[in-house]
């Protein structure tokens, strides 16, 4: 079979370089270097090839991760874990010891102010009351006969004194009915002081008895009961608490925070909060109050923090578990990028005063009455053809996450956030440094 032959030109250094053409020991051409050493040989060829170009000053292709400046609200909060408690409850206990013979509530009641609520038993205190006020009616049976007989005694004493001016008694006489007279209206002084005694213990003791019967001092939801009807109640030290009740409409949030947080708590600080079983919905308060003392809970040192949120429809329970976060500044409507996208900080710029933006419900937070400098850095941002160049922004508002652009940075651009080449050239220069 005949094979096509293309046509060449002819070269008269053809021959010479024929003749330099490296045979093999059986006199054969050799066989190119790349067939002869295969895909091993290749790949050193590249790599040397590659170390070489890198040797020379060339760097790789950068490979990195890109996010895109977009508008989003940005806070810088304070996080905390609290409890919810009742704004105002009421204990209600016993004063007088014996036993609860009825119980007229059970945990959830709605009561009002003045309701019934527990009975004590009133027998040992209904027998001192009627013992006290017989006693008492035989002090005035004792007050009417020290009466009559100080009204004899007197009436012997002017009759005597009478005779004495006639001469028709003794002057020893006339002495003796004078002080039988001073000493009849001793015993009844005496006896009206019994009365008063008495009508003191007998007043002790009805307070006794209507303490048998526990009203609710407040209007409220019985929260908790901690006694059960038949149990005797011993009030001789301290007053047994038999319920409690509380105002559910509006509930006070304890939270608790660490020492390096508290500090940036302030009174008036608006808080919001959402609790473990309605983990999207959100309350919003005030700080009212940041207590002086702390409470130490595994060596670690946590302030109580009091805010109030209204609870009309009772979503919110005693004791529930909450996620409070303390809004120290925010901004909203801003050019946000992640944190990471910020390379290096240069001079910073003079201070600028915050906006509407820095304003919650109206009111500054506290950390917005002070002016807050911007900061400037370099970023590095993917242009329209591809190419990263850097770029001075300046900063305002800046949380663990985003930062806020105030200038140098438009919605829609892309910021390099991890660029694995910097990275490298970066650290070659701190070892080169070091």
């Amino acid at each position: 079979m005949s094979r096509l032959r293309l046509p060449v030109a002819w070269d008269e250094a053809a021959p010479a370089a024929a003749a330099q053409v490296p045979t093999g020991d059986d006199g054969a051409p050799a066989r190119p270097l790349w067939k002869r050493f295969g895909w091993l040989g290749a790949l050193a060829l590249a790599g040397a090839g590659a170390a070489a170009w890198q040797f020379a000053g060339g760097e790789p292709p950068a490979r990195f991760t890109t996010a895109v400046a977009e508008i989003a609200t940005i806070e810088d909060i304070v996080s905390a874990t609290g409890t919810v408690q009742p704004l105002e409850y009421v204990d209600v206990g016993t004063q007088v010891t014996g036993q609860l013979r009825t119980l007229r509530v059970a945990v959830g009641d709605v009561v009002k102010k003045g309701d019934l609520v527990a009975e004590i038993d009133p027998t040992v205190f209904e027998s001192k009351v009627a013992t006290g006020r017989a006693q008492l009616q035989n002090l005035h049976a004792q007050l009417r006969e020290r009466e009559a007989q100080a009204q004899l005694a007197d009436l012997l004493r002017d009759r005597n004194r009478k005779l004495r001016a006639a001469d028709a008694v003794s002057e020893e006489l006339t002495q003796q009915t004078d002080a039988a007279a001073v000493q009849a209206r001793a015993q009844v002084d005496a006896v009206r002081a019994q009365i008063q005694q008495a009508l003191s213990s007998l007043s002790g003791d009805e307070a006794n008895l209507r303490y048998t019967r526990i009203y609710a001092p407040m209007s409220g939801t019985i929260v908790s009961l901690n006694a059960r009807q038949g149990q005797t109640l011993v009030s001789n030290q301290q007053a047994p608490v038999i319920l409690r009740i509380a105002d559910l409409s509006t509930m006070t949030v304890w939270a608790q925070v660490s020492e390096a947080d508290v500090p940036r708590v302030n009174v008036g600080m608006p808080v919001y909060f959402n609790t473990l079983g309605l983990p999207d919905r959100r309350w919003k308060g005030q700080v009212r109050q940041v207590m002086p003392t702390p409470e130490t809970v595994n060596n670690v040192v946590l302030y109580n923090v009091l805010f109030d949120v209204t609870n009309p429809d009772g979503a919110l329970k005693p004791q529930m578990s909450t996620q409070v976060f303390f809004r120290v500044a925010s901004a909203e409507n801003a050019v946000a990028i992640p944190v990471a996208a910020l390379q290096t900080a240069v001079k910073p710029l003079k201070e600028r005063p915050r906006g509407k933006q820095d304003r919650q419900d109206g009111q500054e937070t506290a950390a917005a009455k002070e002016p807050r400098p911007d900061k400037a850095y370099l970023v590095r941002v993917v242009n329209d053809g591809g190419q990263v160049e850097e770029r001075t922004v300046t900063v305002g508002l800046q949380t663990r996450l985003q930062a806020q652009v105030t200038s140098g940075l438009v919605v829609g651009e892309e910021v390099v956030v991890d660029n694995a080449a910097a990275r490298a050239k970066a650290g070659k220069a701190k070892k080169a440094a070091d």
